[in-house]
């Protein structure tokens, strides 16, 4: 499976650009080369988030994951839940729901080699979502991202461990990075640091900040003996609010 970062199509803030360039589902021309790639080479393709456009009568944008079968055809998609918005510092702030509607679904797809559970970026934060998808039969969690460097260094690691020990699940986390231009003249910064981590927590791969195309095979055996080591999974317990 060829996983992407989050905004694969467009990482730019600028609203009034997005604007402009920003298509429907149907219509976006990035989607369709990548369903014609996935049906042509077929393999899986997961477009780790694509910005696009809402159906009217919603104004704003939705940040869409998007997983392609072999055939082309669009197999699940997942609409990102959780928006970025957040003050890191003084020069460093984000609002992401000025722009972007949330989604409102979680999403577990079925492919013949593992249940894969969509999230996107910010979700990572919220681990009540990836107890869900565990739940629901996760083996793979997928998190495209545009991780901030104003959090990445502290962040991105620990929480993608997190969510993996918590879940006992390979978590996927194909990442935005570098300086991105956008049309207003501006620049965005992302983090990079693609991750690969086991179900026991361990980093089995870190693509660092230059851009890059990285392999890794996964054992989903390893799933299965986490969980039996560590069945957290199955000891939720009830509780009275404080």
């Amino acid at each position: 499976m060829l996983l992407t970062p989050e905004v694969t199509n467009c990482v730019s803030m600028d609203r009034v650009h997005q604007a402009q360039i920003l298509q429907r589902e149907g219509q976006d021309a990035f989607l369709q080369a990548l369903r014609t790639e996935a049906n042509g080479l077929g393999i899986w393709v997961l477009a780790g988030s694509l910005a696009l456009r809402a159906e009217p009568p919603e104004e704003r944008f939705v940040n869409r994951s998007l997983l392609i079968a072999p055939d082309g055809e669009i197999a699940a998609q997942y609409d990102k839940m959780h928006m970025f918005d957040v003050q890191v510092s003084a020069e460093e702030t984000y609002r992401e729901s000025s722009g972007y509607r949330p989604g409102a679904r979680a999403v577990v797809a079925d492919t013949p080699f593992a249940r894969i559970g969509l999230s996107v970026c910010y979700d990572l934060r919220f681990a009540y979502l990836y107890r869900a998808l565990a739940g629901a039969g996760a083996q793979i969690l997928t998190v495209p991202s545009a991780f901030s460097p104003g959090t990445g260094p502290a962040h991105w690691r620990p929480l993608l461990q997190a969510r993996a020990i918590e879940t006992g699940c390979f978590v996927i986390a194909p990442a935005q990075t570098g300086t991105h231009p956008c049309h207003s003249g501006r620049t965005r910064r992302t983090y990079g640091h693609s991750l690969v981590v086991n179900p026991w927590g361990e980093v089995i791969l870190d693509a660092g900040d230059e851009p890059g195309l990285y392999m890794v095979q996964l054992d989903l055996s390893e799933v299965d003996m986490a969980r039996r080591k560590v069945p957290s999974l199955t000891h939720d317990r009830e509780f009275e609010g404080p």
